[in-house]
């Protein structure tokens, strides 16, 4: 089951019931099931709050994601600053839509195990965002 919530700001426009459907898609290509994953959606000061809380960082992100996975099954909580972005749409010159969704795919890709801190990991990261991206397009 997938859930969408939003604390302290408004619900993006995104189609839940499509958006599910294109997870679930992306996590079966990638050999997992999904179980429990859910979506909140936040303003910058409350993911720099999580941030310090959870994980002892004083920095602003688009995406935590937090992975209670088992086995294929994969579970999570993501948490995904829409002030963030919108920031990051205007400044890689993308639409707010077509990032709110990368970031929502970046986070399911990180409950599939792919990572992007290492050497080399961002650009495999990327392409698994673009591949997954394309598949929400057909």
């Amino acid at each position: 089951m997938i859930t969408y919530q939003a604390d302290g700001i408004e619900m993006p426009n995104i189609k839940h019931r499509e958006t599910s459907q294109w997870i679930k898609a992306v996590t079966a290509a990638h050999g997992r099931r999904v179980g429990q994953v859910g979506y909140m959606f936040v303003s910058d000061e409350k993911i720099l709050e999580v941030n310090n809380e959870y994980l002892g960082h004083d920095y602003y992100t688009d995406i935590i994601t937090f992975d209670y996975d088992e086995g294929d099954v994969i579970n999570g909580d993501i948490v995904i600053s829409l002030d963030t972005v919108r920031s990051n749409a205007e400044l890689f010159g993308k639409t707010y839509d077509d990032e709110l969704h990368r970031v929502i795919i970046h986070g399911i890709l990180h409950l599939c195990g792919i990572n992007d801190k290492g050497p080399g990991e961002r650009k495999i990261m990327e392409a698994h965002e673009n591949e997954a991206l394309a598949m929400r397009k057909k």
